[in-house]
């Protein structure tokens, strides 16, 4: 009978270690928890369905978030609205970060005062966040680029596996998920499509609307004959399609793809600009950053490895940070990458049946 009481036991204590501590304690309850929502930028289509994602979701959860931006992208008008968040003594931070590195600092100095930060969309370092709810690994995301560019350029009969003239242009090198898209579709272009012919490095339009355009027209007036336009950025890519638009261009005469919500680009499918696109679904992505960054602010705790069920939503993995940065540690605890579960392609066909 002891041996049988000990087996039980020991059972007991695996099934905790593997199945997650935060699977079967119980669970601190968010409700009341207020999270700072903090985009690159206020007025992009996709920072807004990230924020009305985010918005539905509270409500049902019973917590607030503050939507606090800039309209502009920079690492200065970022720092002035952290500062305006942990000023306002919320619970926690849940930011796109518009550089890498620039603000761990300040990030570092919200946690010290006991606000939880969360990353979503784009990262910082990650000694300076506890989770990041991320879109997609770079090798998901930037051959994804890549062959939306390829089907819509077999569309109009360009010989994909030929000298295929192509660029980038995205927001900025110091935003780590665009730049770790390009450099992992730069990798798979170079290992499928030998033969095709980058015309110069990328163009950056530093997620400036009017930029975007203009830096979309000065691609279109130095590389007349280009092929491939690849815009991993939601402000480059209808950009560079009102640019093509400027001059006359239809997707039967160029290819532009890249990644943007349904509502910033509806205008340009219907006047047959582009093809098709992708993202994923950022408004549940803005709610899972609420969501994680209020779960830790009421004191709970997560592991790599461990499932969360997330009410409304389901059940999410949180996995090791190199996931997404190859060798990047993982703290024991409150540490990791929450991977959203797929992504989308969108095109005249199905483009009706998404709402963000």
């Amino acid at each position: 009978m002891k041996k049988s009481v000990f087996r039980f036991i020991v059972l007991t204590v695996l099934i905790v270690s593997l199945v997650g501590v935060s699977t079967v304690f119980a669970e601190n309850s968010i409700k009341g928890k207020v999270v700072a929502f903090i985009p690159k930028v206020t007025g992009n289509s996709f920072f807004e369905a990230a924020n009305a994602g985010a918005q539905k979701y509270a409500e049902k959860w019973g917590i607030t978030v503050k939507y606090m931006g800039s309209a502009t992208a920079s690492v200065t008008d970022q720092l002035e609205v952290i500062q305006q968040a942990i000023d306002a003594g919320v619970d926690a931070i849940a930011i796109s970060s518009v550089d890498a590195k620039a603000l761990d600092e300040k990030l570092k100095e919200a946690q010290e005062q006991g606000i939880v930060v969360v990353t979503w969309d784009s990262d910082v370092s990650s000694d300076a966040r506890s989770l990041m709810v991320s879109q997609g690994t770079a090798s998901q995301l930037g051959p994804m680029l890549v062959e939306m560019g390829v089907e819509s350029l077999k569309e109009r009969g360009v010989d994909v596996n030929g000298p295929v003239k192509y660029v980038w242009h995205y927001s900025q090198a110091a935003v780590a998920d665009q730049n770790s898209w390009y450099v992992a579709g730069e990798a798979y272009i170079k290992e499928k499509y030998p033969n095709w012919v980058a015309v110069a490095d990328p163009y950056y339009s530093e997620q400036d609307p009017q930029k975007a355009v203009a830096i979309g027209e000065a691609i279109l007036d130095a590389h007349p004959d280009i092929d491939l336009i690849i815009c991993n950025d939601s402000t480059a890519l209808p950009g560079q399609c009102t640019a093509a638009e400027n001059k006359g261009l239809t997707k039967d005469d160029i290819t532009i793809t890249g990644f943007c919500p349904p509502s910033g680009m509806t205008a340009h499918l219907q006047a047959g600009t582009i093809a098709r696109w992708g993202l994923w679904d950022c408004g549940l992505q803005g709610a899972l950053a609420c969501y994680f960054a209020a779960y830790l602010a009421a004191g709970n705790v997560v592991h790599a490895g461990d499932t969360v069920n997330i009410p409304e939503i389901g059940d999410v993995e949180i996995v090791p940070n190199d996931a997404l940065v190859p060798g990047d540690k993982t703290a024991p605890e409150n540490s990791g990458v929450v991977l959203l579960p797929e992504r989308v392609v969108f095109t005249a066909e199905n483009v009706a049946n998404y709402n963000f």
